[in-house]
C-alpha cells in the first residue's frame, strides 16, 4: 500500500505551553505531521533550512524577533505557507493583518472566551490543508498595483444604475488581499456592499478601518440593523451572522448568533441566502479566493432568484475552494479574473 505524505507543520511560538498544545492536538490529525517547534524567529529559521516545512504556524509577538520582521524577511528570501495564530485582542487583529499584507496566507485566532482549544485546532487542520496546495508561484509579498489610481478615476465617471441594487461578497482564504483589491477600485457611486470574510472576532473591525483609510467608498463593520446606502460597504463582524433585510424601499442588515455553516460564522451561505431572498434580480453576488463549500449553495440560489453572479477563477485565487464549489453547482453566470471582477460589476450596472 501506498503510504500518503503528511503535511510538515512548524509550529514558531514564544509559548512553551502553546507549543506543547499546539503539537499535541495537531497530532491527532492523519494528514498532518508537526516536525517540530520554536521558540523564536531565529531558532525557526535553522529549522526552516533543516526540515523544510510544508506551512509553519506562526505567533507574531514573539521575543528577539517580532513575528511581522520575520514574516518580510521569510517572504522576500523564502516563500512559504504560513497561518498566523494571533491573540483574539484587537490590536492583535491589527498586526495578523499587517502578517496578510506580507504575505501570510491566512489567520486563526487564539482561544478566548468564547472561543475554545476544539475550535482552534478544527479550524487550523482545515486551513493546513487547503493552504498546503497552495502552488510556490503564488507565495511572497505581493507587489501593489501602480495604475490603481488611474483605475479609480476611469470608474467613478461610469454610468451606473443604483436603484434597489445590491452587491454581496464572499470570500475565506486570501480574501483579505482580494477584497482590498476589488474595493480599491469601486466607484463612489456604487450601489450598497455588503461583505463576508471568514474572520475571527475582532479583526473584521481592524480589517474594515483599514479598507477604509484607502478605498474611495466607505467601508465598515457592520452593525446591526444599519442601513445600506451608494458607496458604503459592509463587512460581517466575524463570530456574527449577517443577513440583509428590507423594509419597504429600504435595504438593511440583520446580525445574529445562529449555528455556524461550515464551520463559519458569518457565513457566505447565510448572507447569499437572504440577499436571494430580499433582492432576487436586483441583485450581484461574487465568490473569491476561500477553501470549502460555504457560498455556493447560497450563489445558487441567488442566480435562480435572478441575480448576475461571479466567480473568480483558478489562476487569481489563493485557494481555488469556494468558487470552484460555486461553478461546479451551477451558481455562476461569469467567471473572472480578480483583476476583472469591478470591470463584471460596473459593466453589468451600466446596462
Amino acid at each position: 500500500m501506498i503510504e500518503i505524505s503528511k503535511i510538515k507543520v512548524l509550529v514558531v511560538d514564544d509559548s512553551a505551553m502553546v507549543r506543547k498544545m499546539l503539537s499535541s492536538e495537531l497530532s491527532g490529525a492523519e494528514e498532518i505531521t508537526v516536525v517540530d517547534t520554536a521558540a523564536d524567529p531565529y531558532i525557526a529559521r535553522d529549522k526552516i533550512i533543516r526540515l523544510k516545512p510544508d506551512v509553519i504556524l506562526l505567533d507574531i509577538e514573539m521575543p528577539k524577533m517580532d513575528g511581522l520582521t520575520f514574516l518580510r524577511k521569510l517572504m522576500k528570501h523564502y516563500p512559504l505557507r504560513v497561518i498566523v495564530v494571533s491573540s483574539l485582542a484587537e490590536k492583535g487583529g491589527e498586526v495578523a493583518l499587517k502578517a496578510l499584507e506580507y504575505g501570510a496566507l491566512d489567520v486563526v485566532a487564539k482561544p478566548g472566551v468564547a472561543y475554545s482549544v476544539k475550535d482552534m485546532i478544527e479550524q487550523l487542520v482545515e486551513k493546513i490543508i487547503a493552504v498546503s496546495k497552495v502552488p510556490d508561484w503564488k507565495l511572497g509579498i505581493k507587489e501593489a498595483k501602480k495604475e490603481a489610481s488611474e483605475v479609480k478615476e476611469k470608474r467613478k465617471n461610469s454610468l451606473i444604475r443604483t436603484t434597489n441594487k445590491i452587491i454581496a461578497i464572499g470570500a475565506s482564504t486570501g480574501g483579505t488581499e482580494a477584497l482590498r483589491d476589488v474595493l480599491e477600485k469601486m466607484p463612489v457611486t456604487i450601489p450598497p456592499i455588503i461583505i463576508v470574510q471568514h474572520m475571527p472576532e475582532h479583526f473584521t473591525r481592524s480589517f474594515a478601518q483599514r479598507l477604509n483609510q484607502i478605498c474611495d467608498i466607505q467601508v465598515k463593520e457592520a452593525e446591526d440593523r444599519e442601513i445600506l446606502s451608494p458607496g458604503k460597504a459592509l463587512i460581517a463582524p466575524g463570530n456574527r451572522h449577517m443577513e440583509l433585510r428590507r423594509s419597504g424601499a429600504m435595504y438593511y442588515v440583520h446580525l445574529h448568533n445562529g449555528p455556524k455553516v461550515f464551520h463559519q460564522r458569518p457565513s457566505v451561505d447565510i448572507l447569499f441566502q437572504s440577499v436571494a431572498k430580499y433582492a432576487g434580480k436586483n441583485a450581484i453576488g461574487a465568490i473569491l479566493t476561500g477553501m470549502g463549500k460555504d457560498g455556493a449553495a447560497g450563489l445558487l440560489d441567488m442566480r435562480n432568484e435572478g441575480a448576475y453572479t461571479i466567480a473568480q477563477d483558478e489562476r487569481s485565487c489563493v485557494v481555488f475552494g469556494m468558487p470552484k464549489e460555486a461553478i461546479e453547482l451551477g451558481g455562476v453566470s461569469k467567471i473572472a479574473s480578480l483583476d476583472n471582477i469591478v470591470d463584471e460589476i460596473v459593466g453589468y450596472l451600466s446596462k
